[in-house]
């Protein structure tokens, strides 16, 4: 039997497929393992390339299978996807998995570290508590209309909301309290994360640089520092731009290019980050003014939508610049 060269892991909660292959790419093994076999099975194989899809379980086993001597490909399924042969199965996704990780063009996901993964955890609960807040307010919004009371759209109308309670019938008033006990709660807690991120902030003399940027502040910076792949994984900022998916989709043939909307790739958090951050720039450089010459031409030729984008996209670039080269942000000087 010819040397194992690479194999595809395709992973799941309790039973996985594994794929071996040689050099040449012929097929020198199919296994089914269950979830206490696998990290026996990979003890007692030479080292070699494992493959798995990018996955939330992913870089747990990719870390786990590494002590063993292995190289880790992480492959986002999208990638995987078009090795996919007739049918849908475990067997034929392993397949696929071995069969994408020999490509020679074949693009990998960086595999992050147990501290990475700890430090994104609290942007995930905050975009979780977030959205539970929005739910209950517009929940509240919407039976508080079925008695006439219109309040507003937004966190910054809550307290008019609170106060509508009291004018509807007594028989829904304990209902609508108990939405209101919730809110309040989740109030609390998301300033006890936005203390975690401000205390973060000061801890990290990379987030205080990427702060230097407009329209970056300290979830985002944090958030940056924690959920974006390393500088060195990308040979310029047009290329973590994309990754963010803040450029456009092609559509070009014939010679002729074609860009459609955004492609909306990669991370969405820092993508929504960065835009909220540019639509703040925006927004303040309609009503004040800016010292920046690129962001006053483009809002005196394009829509604000359109202006907000490209900024993020700018912005994207010098945090790549940032964080590969170091040093801190020098507005651009107008010119006159």
């Amino acid at each position: 039997m010819s040397a194992v060269s690479t194999i595809g892991l395709d992973l799941a909660k309790n039973v996985f497929q594994v794929h071996c292959s040689d050099v040449s790419g012929t097929v020198t093994l199919r296994k089914k393992l269950r979830r206490d076999q696998v990290l026996k099975f990979f003890a007692t194989q030479p080292a070699c390339t494992v493959a798995m899809e990018a996955c939330a379980s992913s870089h747990h086993w990719g870390r786990e299978i590494a002590k063993f001597g292995h190289r880790i490909r992480l492959i986002a399924p999208a990638y995987v996807k078009p090795f996919v042969k007739r049918q849908k199965n475990d067997m034929a996704d392993a397949e696929a998995i071995c069969e994408a990780a020999q490509r020679p063009t074949m693009r990998f996901v960086a595999m992050k570290t147990e501290e990475q993964q700890g430090a994104a955890i609290v942007f995930r609960a905050r975009d979780l508590l977030v959205r539970q807040r929005t739910q209950i307010i517009n929940a509240m919004r919407g039976h508080l209309a079925e008695f006439g009371s219109i309040v507003a759209k937004g966190p910054c109308h809550i307290a008019k909301l609170l106060a509508k309670i009291a004018d509807i019938p007594a028989i829904a008033q304990p209902i609508l309290q108990l939405l209101a006990d919730q809110l309040r709660a989740l109030d609390e807690k998301i300033a006890q994360l936005d203390q975690e991120l401000a205390y973060r902030v000061k801890e990290d003399a990379e987030a205080k640089r990427l702060m230097t940027v407009p329209g970056i502040g300290p979830i985002t910076a944090t958030a940056l520092v924690a959920l974006a792949p390393a500088a060195q994984a990308f040979k310029k900022g047009r290329d973590f731009a994309g990754w963010l998916g803040l450029t456009p989709l092609q559509r070009s043939t014939g010679g002729k290019q074609k860009l459609g909307e955004t492609s909306r790739m990669g991370e969405r958090t820092l993508r929504r980050l960065l835009i909220i951050g540019a639509s703040a720039a925006v927004r303040w450089a309609r009503r004040k003014g800016s010292s920046n010459p690129w962001l006053m031409n483009m809002l005196s030729r394009k829509p604000p939508m359109l202006v907000i984008v490209a900024l993020a996209n700018k912005m994207a670039r010098i945090v790549w610049a940032l964080m590969a080269r170091g040093g801190i942000y020098r507005a651009p000087a107008a010119v006159g």
